[in-house]
């Protein structure tokens, strides 16, 4: 005995029983499970058509990558981070690619051609003022030895000590060289370094408590 329900969805996601087969003689088996695969990929292909083709479009925030392209920021001279930058935040244009359809902030659905701007994505970026990096390794590397380096940087005892010393005997100037070097050692008010937006940059990894930490299997 073969008995399965074959199930239809409706065009308003209601599922009904469209017809009921009974089979009894063994060799409708294979009749049976031909019909009910077919049935099975007729449903799963409906539901595919009818989440592509249908009337919902969802917001231009949420395309994915390869639907956009963001603009790149405008760059200040004097800080080198983007002009708009504020509490560690920027936010660039993002224009969606030809022929994709998004509704924009006002609920409107607008369908671009690749020149219009569909919505503003924020970037990171960095905390500065007026301290340069460039500046600060070469006062370390050349004026080291009379706490030069430490003066600019705001830190005014150690300056003293290094100059009163003659830079611990040259040894305080090549660890001070090499610690501002690596960053390590920043200016006195805990902003970043002035540094070229399109250069090399350095950048610090730490672990916080936020850092993903992978469980120990023990053997």
């Amino acid at each position: 005995m073969c008995r399965f329900k074959n199930l239809l969805m409706s065009r308003d996601g209601s599922v009904g029983v469209l017809t009921t087969f009974n089979m009894a003689s063994h060799g409708s088996w294979l009749f049976c499970l031909r019909t009910l695969s077919l049935s099975i990929l007729f449903d799963c292909t409906y539901c595919h058509f009818h989440r592509v083709l249908g009337n919902d479009v969802d917001s231009c925030k949420s395309l994915r990558l390869g639907q956009y392209l963001c603009k790149e920021p405008r760059i200040d001279d004097a800080t080198q981070e983007p002009a708009n930058c504020k509490d560690m935040i920027a936010w660039v244009e993002c224009l969606p690619a030809p022929n994709v359809s998004c509704r924009l902030s006002n609920g409107t659905e607008f369908r671009f051609s690749g020149e219009e701007v569909g919505f503003n994505q924020s970037i990171p970026c960095r905390n500065v003022s007026g301290y340069s990096y460039k500046i600060a390794v070469a006062l370390s590397l050349f004026l080291g030895w009379l706490g030069a380096d430490r003066f600019y940087l705001g830190y005014p005892a150690l300056g003293l000590l290094k100059f009163c010393t003659v830079g611990f005997c040259g040894i305080g100037s090549l660890v001070d060289f090499m610690l501002i070097s690596m960053q390590i050692v920043g200016p006195s008010d805990k902003s970043d370094y002035i540094v070229d937006y399109y250069g090399a940059r350095l950048t610090r990894l730490s672990i916080t408590n936020d850092t993903y930490r992978r469980t120990q299997i023990s053997p």
